[in-house]
């Protein structure tokens, strides 16, 4: 069976990423509180009993305190730190008095970023560092600097993008001497742009798709991990409320739901199950701090390994609203 790009690595084998964007409390400069700190612990025993043992955070998320209630729990139990794998993101700069909402890949950012990041987490290394988005003035000769001194100092074990196209990949690749490993998309049964592209090769239809050309195949080919964020597209297909959804949206919520009961599993799972089943061996990060939605989200990996080529077009096609060509 194809292993995760990152398995491949020996990085890790969790097939989920818990991400770690709703923790920390809201997005203001409110101190943290002591449930915010219980709420976190709670997600990384629960996720570790389920086997995921990758969490996701970025330096922007609740404004640094996503990391920062983290970095509390391992500070409280310095032992879970060699049980996990620790992933941020940095590049991504809030509008404030000197310009409005930016990205930011220079070298100084970069560099003064990580040791942000470090400090919030309370540990020594990353295990891997994303870009954020990408920067239109990068200079991919500094990032490739800042690589290199994040790496020789021990700062940071291995490196990534999000939301990169292959052309942005294959740029800042040629000139970092380490390679880019992850790529994080907005994947779903929802955003399937990045199957439609493939499906509607040679179709007038397939010039509206928005996934860049080619990504997908080279990320296959380079071994980089796919991540998906938003992969359960807000609980479109597995929450009870449905207002103001479209024809293909129900039908594809009531499909979900029949699978579901069928394999006795969760909508969570089967949402997801859809879009591990793919051969890129696609890694979903979920954003929820509900635990059991958490749990809900576990049997994905099952669903994953035994949905059938007929169970997998059957969601697609309906989330379509259309036949293939």
């Amino acid at each position: 069976m194809r292993k995760m790009p990152l398995e491949k690595r020996n990085i890790t084998t969790s097939r989920l990423v818990l991400g770690c964007m709703r923790f920390g409390g809201s997005w203001d400069n409110s101190p943290i509180t002591k449930e915010d700190i219980v709420e976190m612990e709670k997600a990384i025993d629960v996720s570790l009993s389920l086997g995921i043992t990758m969490f996701d955070h970025a330096d922007v998320y609740a404004l640094g305190k996503a990391e920062e209630v983290f970095g509390k729990v391992l500070k409280a139990r310095p032992d879970l730190r060699e049980q996990i794998i620790i992933q941020s993101k940095c590049g991504f700069r809030f509008a404030d008095d000197r310009g409005p909402i930016r990205y930011d890949f220079s070298k100084e950012y970069i560099l003064d970023s990580v040791n942000g990041i470090l400090k919030r987490l309370s540990v020594e290394y990353l295990d891997v560092l994303l870009l954020h988005r990408p920067d239109s003035l990068m200079e991919p000769e500094e990032v490739a600097e800042a690589f290199y001194i994040l790496k020789t100092s021990g700062k940071v074990r291995h490196f990534g993008v999000s939301n990169m196209n292959k052309g942005q990949i294959e740029l800042l690749q040629a000139y970092c001497e380490q390679p880019i490993i992850v790529n994080q998309l907005q994947m779903s049964l929802f955003k399937r742009d990045w199957v439609d592209q493939g499906v509607l090769v040679n179709h007038e239809a397939g010039n509206a798709s928005y996934f860049g050309e080619n990504l997908l195949e080279h990320c296959m080919l380079n071994d980089i991990q796919i991540q998906s964020w938003s992969p359960l597209a807000k609980g479109i297909y597995s929450e009870k409320n449905g207002n103001n959804l479209s024809e293909a949206e129900m039908k594809s919520r009531e499909l979900v739901a029949k699978m579901a009961e069928e394999k006795g599993t969760t909508k969570e799972a089967i949402v997801l199950g859809w879009l591990m089943r793919h051969p890129a061996k696609v890694q979903p990060v979920i954003g929820t701090t509900n635990l059991e939605r958490i749990k809900d989200c576990h049997d994905a990996i099952h669903q994953s390994e035994f949905m059938t080529r007929e169970e997998w077009y059957s969601l697609y096609v309906t989330a379509r609203g259309n036949n293939l060509p």
